[in-house]
């Protein structure tokens, strides 16, 4: 990607410049991926935390057929707010471009303008995976390709809970991408620690991951680093609760013939048993559902998505990032140029 095509606002761009730590953040969880208000606020919370741990928050989107780095608060809001916010990956910035678009970019699309903006730090939540069907549809999120393709360090919580973890592990396996997992030796799912996937290279030292991106780098092999950090213990669902959601919604999803792209706003609308689903939202001119009104039962329990939202904040914190990314930042950080 042409690094003249993107705008890097002025506070990242200085922080780049002076070869301080910066983090790019993606934009499709607040625009597409958590109910209003609790995305707007999940924004703002995480890129305060990451600038309590010294770095530079860089939220990425594409605004009025711009890519921008650096999101400004009113645009953040627009983007949490908007139903003409549209979801853009890899393949659709282009468009977004020549159309004059605002969409907000996905994991993988996140990584391509991070890594043509110098960034070498991505966090988000769940990345995509090999998905529950792929033998049949071939679903395989586009993240997994980005993180082979674009050298930075990507830090999650594992993937979407309903992914074939295993599968995953082995196409990143095929795509020599290192796989870290963060002080356990198991994958872990967005909702919960464990998946039951044991995982080879746990670390438990930022140092640990720095090192192995900078040997990347003085290789010259342009690849990605992942780390997979687990929910904090008191913060993850009940994993009989969430994989008997799980079960539920791939099995309607067989019966309704629900593939591709369609599936994973389709499982993510699951609910326990007691939940109420949310009221019905329209849909965006790419196809993707809109954000739906969430209300509470009688018993007062929330949807299993909107405990999905309210988790982010939570795992944020405990995140890789806490844990001390950037304490070994001005040791390694020269070798990543």
């Amino acid at each position: 990607m042409n690094p003249s095509a993107i705008e890097i606002r002025p506070k990242v761009r200085g922080a780049l410049q002076a070869s301080k730590p910066v983090v790019a953040l993606e934009s499709t969880i607040i625009a597409h991926g958590m109910p209003y208000p609790a995305n707007l606020d999940t924004a703002h919370r995480v890129e305060r935390i990451v600038e309590e741990q010294g770095a530079t928050p860089a939220t990425i989107g594409i605004v009025e057929g711009r890519i921008t780095v650096g999101l400004y608060p009113d645009e953040i809001e627009l983007f949490a707010t908007s139903d003409n916010v549209r979801k853009a990956g890899e393949r659709d910035i282009a468009p977004a471009l020549a159309g004059g678009w605002s969409a907000a970019t996905t994991a993988g699309a996140s990584m391509a303008i991070a890594a043509a903006a110098g960034i070498c730090v991505f966090v988000t939540g769940p990345i995509g995976g090999v998905g529950p069907f792929a033998a049949r549809d071939f679903d395989i999120s586009a993240d997994l390709l980005a993180i082979a393709q674009y050298p930075v360090i990507t830090v999650c919580s594992g993937t979407k809970a309903f992914m074939d973890v295993a599968a995953t592990l082995e196409l990143l396996e095929t795509l020599r991408v290192p796989v870290a997992t963060w002080g356990t030796d198991e994958f872990p799912l967005f909702y919960t620690r464990s998946s039951g996937v044991r995982n080879e290279w746990t670390v438990q030292q930022a140092g640990e991951v720095t090192r192995v991106f900078a040997a990347l780098r003085a290789l010259g092999i342009g690849r990605g680093v992942l780390v997979a950090v687990p929910v904090p213990a008191h913060q993850e669902l009940p994993s009989e609760q969430a994989q008997a959601a799980i079960d539920q919604a791939l099995d309607q999803a067989k019966q309704r013939g629900v593939t591709g792209k369609q599936l994973t706003p389709f499982v993510l609308s699951a609910y326990p048993p007691g939940y109420r689903r949310p009221e019905p939202g329209g849909q965006s001119r790419i196809g993707m559902p809109q954000r739906a009104h969430w209300r509470r039962d009688s018993s007062g329990m929330r949807s299993f998505r909107s405990l999905r939202a309210s988790n982010l904040p939570g795992l944020a914190a405990n995140s890789f990032l806490i844990q001390g990314v950037f304490s070994v930042w001005d040791e390694d950080f020269p070798r990543w140029r």
